[in-house]
């Protein structure tokens, strides 16, 4: 019974946390709510006795993707600056 609720909630606030990426208009704000949902996947995975998978997806999605992103965010000239 528990798994199923733990599982359920990681399934809800994945998908919310991609909800809110597509939706917002900042871009640093998508980038953290992507962060959010890769870290919310590795639990998931890691729930899912996956534990290698988890790893990956947490080292690879969460970390080093978030970070080239917000790079190359801070890199780029804002419209709204002009």
């Amino acid at each position: 019974m528990l798994f199923e609720i733990v599982n359920i909630l990681l399934l809800v606030l994945t998908v919310s946390s991609c909800i809110l990426a597509v939706v917002t208009k900042d871009l640093l704000v998508a980038a953290i709510a992507l962060a959010a949902m890769s870290l919310l996947l590795s639990l998931e995975f890691y729930v899912l006795q996956a534990p290698d998978v988890a790893i990956a997806e947490a080292g690879v999605g969460a970390c080093l993707s978030t970070a080239i992103m917000i790079i190359a965010i801070k890199r780029t000239k804002r419209m709204e600056e002009e």
